[in-house]
């Protein structure tokens, strides 16, 4: 075997195992499907998933991906490219972004970087490099969160691990769906401030709220109910009337004057009865 050979079988990672924690979710703006073909033939054995996208999309129907990068072909989006990317990196800034496109000058390489972008790529490339790079501004990013971001959040008798998306109540799993989940990981991670409905809804299904629109509430509700049924003696889902909800840990010891009671029944939400019974 040739020389050449041996390193472009290295490359492709012949024998190489894959490891699964490496395992990244990526969406890949391109209309070049010879270039695609052959990324995705690569991406599957290593078992990346991926996601296609013909034209662009607003950050916000990306949020709900839970993507680990973007791979984005800037001839796809013409003349309003530089305005897309400098929107998708302010309004995504933890999300790595490499642009991978046709020739270009040094001055749009620096704009790219400038707006936001972690890595450009001129076509035609390897593939493998692409992966190499997408794998290196993970990196990168990664090293760079904090701390925190990787500890679970404590509340009352709740652990929520972001990582395993799972919460806990006395090392007990709670049943909760996916949506449930990013439901209690947004309201609990942020600091105890309100949540508007409006934000809520557009972070979890990626896209503006339609007016009259229950999903929030019904899923708040669900949720609520699945504490107080594992959490009996905490209550951690305030809602304020006209504006959102506020997650933080209260015993309900705290709440036992019908005053108290009271207010709390005036911040419920129209629809949503306060069920004295239960406190």
């Amino acid at each position: 075997m040739t020389e050449d050979a041996s390193a472009d079988r290295a490359l492709q990672g012949e024998g190489l195992p894959v490891d699964p924690a490496a395992t990244l979710r990526i969406a890949i703006l391109d209309r070049d499907s010879g270039f695609l073909q052959v990324l995705d033939k690569r991406l599957e054995r290593i078992g990346w998933e991926r996601r296609v996208l013909a034209s662009s999309v607003s950050p916000q129907t990306i949020v709900p991906m839970r993507l680990s990068a973007v791979i984005v072909d800037l001839a796809v989006l013409g003349p309003a490219c530089w305005e897309w990317l400098e929107r998708l990196c302010g309004e995504l800034p933890e999300l790595p972004v490499v642009v991978c496109t046709g020739s270009s000058t040094v001055a749009q390489r620096v704009r790219g970087l400038r707006l936001g972008a972690d890595d450009w790529l001129t076509k035609p490339c390897h593939p493998e490099e692409l992966i190499a790079r997408v794998e290196a501004v993970v990196r990168r990013r990664r090293r760079l969160e904090s701390p925190q971001d990787s500890m679970p959040i404590l509340a009352g008798e709740v652990e929520i691990h972001r990582d395993q998306y799972q919460a806990f109540v006395n090392s007990v799993s709670i049943d909760l769906t996916r949506r449930e989940f990013e439901l209690i990981e947004l309201l609990a991670g942020s600091g105890g401030r309100v949540l508007e409905r409006e934000f809520i809804y557009q972070r979890l299904w990626g896209y503006s709220m339609v007016r009259g629109d229950r999903s929030v509430d019904v899923f708040v509700r669900k949720l609520r109910q699945k504490l107080e049924r594992v959490s009996p003696s905490w209550r951690y889902i305030h809602t304020h009337f006209g504006i959102g909800y506020r997650f933080a840990a209260e015993p309900v010891d705290g709440l036992s004057t019908v005053a108290e009671l009271a207010a709390l029944a005036v911040l419920s939400t129209p629809g949503e009865e306060l069920d004295l019974a239960r406190t």
